[in-house]
């Protein structure tokens, strides 16, 4: 039986008098690998960011389990978002910073760990994803790929129950992109995370999601939800036909 991780409900974005999104209503299941999805301009991020308590809704809600995040005092709101980590588009790292500086810091300001403590933690969490070793390099000293794999050590840094990523393949090539896919099931796999994913790109949506929401520009609201294979075979809207099947006859690749 799916248990509700989040719930969107009602939801309305805007920026003063401009609505870009309306009537927003769906369910990220524990466990999910849920995908905001659509074209150019829709609203993929400004919903992220308000999912993530960095942007209050002009109406609506978003519920993680029973809990309001909107509907809570500030001090809440910020425990609520401590279960949480997010992978921002450019990796968001701390240039001055060695890898290993860049994933202490929530580590140094949100735990009582002694600094032997984090250093461990920090090497294992690089280890997670593939950069044992890499503690003392500086961002600059590493791919755009790698920068990514860091910026998700560090989201991972205080064991979130769900991890959010903002476009995590964009400017990598297929490969890296490929790999960075692989790392976010079995990340998905080994901790029990629930995973929330802005993305168009077509590989990652097949590979990774098994759950939905498509924003559509036009109307300003979603006109489909659920898995993205599903609604490839089974939606009648042409406009998710388009966006599903741009460039490739199935999402195998055959």
């Amino acid at each position: 039986m799916a248990e509700p991780h989040i719930r969107v409900a009602g939801l309305t974005l805007a920026y003063g008098s401009f609505i870009i999104q309306r009537d927003l209503n769906f369910t990220v299941n524990r466990g999910d690998v849920f995908i905001i999805m659509g074209g150019s301009g829709c609203g993929k991020s400004t919903l992220l960011r308000h999912m993530i308590g960095l942007q209050k809704p002009a109406a609506g809600h978003v519920y993680f389990g029973e809990q309001g995040l909107w509907d809570v005092s500030d001090g809440e709101r910020a425990r609520l978002m401590r279960r949480c980590g997010v992978l921002y588009q450019s990796g968001a790292l701390w240039s001055s910073m060695t890898l290993a500086e860049n994933i202490a810091l929530p580590l140094a300001e949100y735990t009582r760990l002694n600094p032997a403590e984090i250093r461990e933690l920090v090497s294992l969490k690089l280890a997670l994803v593939g950069l044992a070793g890499f503690e003392d390099y500086y961002p600059a000293e590493i791919s755009g790929g790698m920068q990514k794999r860091a910026g998700l050590a560090r989201a991972m840094a205080l064991d979130p129950e769900i991890l959010f990523f903002d476009e995590p393949s964009a400017g990598l090539d297929p490969i890296s992109a490929k790999l960075l896919d692989d790392l976010i099931l079995s990340l998905r796999d080994s901790l029990g995370s629930t995973i929330v994913v802005v993305t168009h790109e077509l590989a990652s949506i097949f590979a990774i999601g098994n759950n939905s929401v498509f924003l559509d520009p036009e109307s300003r609201t979603m006109i489909a939800s659920g898995d993205p294979r599903k609604l490839l075979a089974e939606s009648g809207d042409p406009r998710v036909q388009a966006f599903l099947t741009r460039g490739i006859a199935h999402p195998d690749g055959h």
